[in-house]
């Protein structure tokens, strides 16, 4: 008998506090690569009320005017508006940036010194990172969060294209499917909280949110008569953003993988340079389970890679298909390290990491988004051959 489930995701837009301080940190980093590809990079960002605070350790060749790229970055999601709190023009900068350890680069750079077992590059920390692909959606990913992510897109374009006027920027969605075993059978309920100008009426938000958006992006076939909608729930949602809350880069690392479906090896992305393996890995896992199964031997597969800090190869990899599989896992795990390279260095040669392109990936998950190096399906045919 197929086992019956409900399964929740959420997603935070742009102006969501943690996303603004996400964006800052990649903002940075961005701007550090542009002009220094071997910039090492690990910055964090507070926001909170009309202030934003950044911090944490850069090398770089850079010259770089740090307050005028955060102030870019809050304008580029939206914060614009003369009645906000926390507003691109205006917010106070505090800048605590200092230089990377020099006790770690010498683990990180590609060469000899005493006391280090290797004169390769080693992996930017010790972790583990976890990767997924399964067949829920073409993205390859898990549909709730996917779902999740398309409401948020909209209401973006919507506030941004077609100029709907009362909408803010800080904005939340969740979704809700309902699976009779691996069949998404409907929609149980869809929830959106948005930031709104203090004009616009409670009705038209819901109305708005629920015609305009919601049953224009998800499936028509899975919303049913008793799909349930909850549209800013509490009732107003006027004091938003960093107004509201306080926001820190690397809190939504669920929201940026895979709400929840798979594991997540706890290392943050935002703000980190490729050398950090608790992104490059994370990336490149994403990439080979995304592989193994478009090359059909698996319909979900989860891996698992661990490293230490200064090591320039993994621990350990282990795979994990769900019974999925059409070949056997060991079978796959050969494969992946013949077809694979996964040491610290390879993984940015193979996905061509050090480029200017982590604000892209900041905003509505940084996976299933085509255009994004490690969402290639470049190695789908040697795999098939290897096998």
């Amino acid at each position: 008998m197929s086992k019956q489930f409900i399964f929740s995701s959420e997603s935070v837009g742009e102006g969501h506090p943690d996303k603004v301080a996400d964006y800052i940190s990649d903002s940075i980093l961005d701007a550090c690569l542009e002009q220094d590809i071997h910039s090492r990079v690990a910055c964090e960002t507070l926001v909170k009320s009309n202030t934003v605070t950044i911090a944490g350790e850069i090398t770089t060749k850079a010259q770089l005017n740090y307050e005028t790229i955060v102030r870019e970055a809050i304008r580029e999601i939206g914060y614009t508006n003369k009645d906000d709190v926390f507003q691109a023009d205006t917010v106070f900068v505090n800048n605590y940036i200092t230089q990377q350890s020099s006790d770690i680069a010498q683990g990180v750079d590609a060469k000899k010194v005493e006391g280090k077992g290797t004169d390769q590059q080693g992996a930017g920390d010790q972790g583990i990172m976890f990767g997924f692909a399964c067949k829920q959606t073409p993205e390859y990913m898990p549909a709730p969060v996917m779902f999740s992510h398309r409401i948020l897109r909209e209401m973006a374009r919507q506030r941004k294209e077609l100029g709907v006027s009362w909408l803010r920027p800080d904005v939340k969605s969740q979704v809700a499917l309902e699976y009779n075993g691996d069949e998404i059978t409907g929609i149980k309920n869809v929830v959106v909280s948005t930031q709104h100008a203090a004009s616009a009426s409670l009705d038209d938000i819901r109305t708005f949110c629920i015609d305009e958006v919601i049953k224009k992006v998800l499936p028509e076939n899975l919303i049913k008569a008793d799909t349930e909608f909850l549209i800013n729930p509490t009732g107003k949602f006027v004091i938003g953003g960093p107004q509201g809350d306080a926001g820190l880069t690397g809190r939504k690392i669920i929201v940026d993988t895979y709400g929840g479906w798979a594991r997540h090896g706890g290392g943050a992305f935002s703000g980190k340079d490729p050398s950090k393996v608790d992104r490059s890995a994370a990336y490149f896992t994403r990439w080979v389970a995304k592989n193994i199964v478009a090359a059909g031997l698996a319909d979900s597969c989860e891996l698992e890679v661990a490293y230490a800090i200064g090591h320039p190869y993994p621990t350990s990899i282990h795979i994990d298909t769900f019974g999925t599989h059409t070949v056997e896992e060991a079978k796959i795990v050969s494969a992946i390290q013949e077809v694979f390279d996964f040491k610290p260095a390879s993984i940015i040669s193979q996905l061509d990491l050090l480029n200017p392109i982590y604000k892209g990936s900041t905003h509505y998950g940084h996976f299933g988004k085509e255009d994004l190096p490690w969402e290639g399906l470049s190695k789908v045919e040697a795999l098939k051959q290897h096998l």
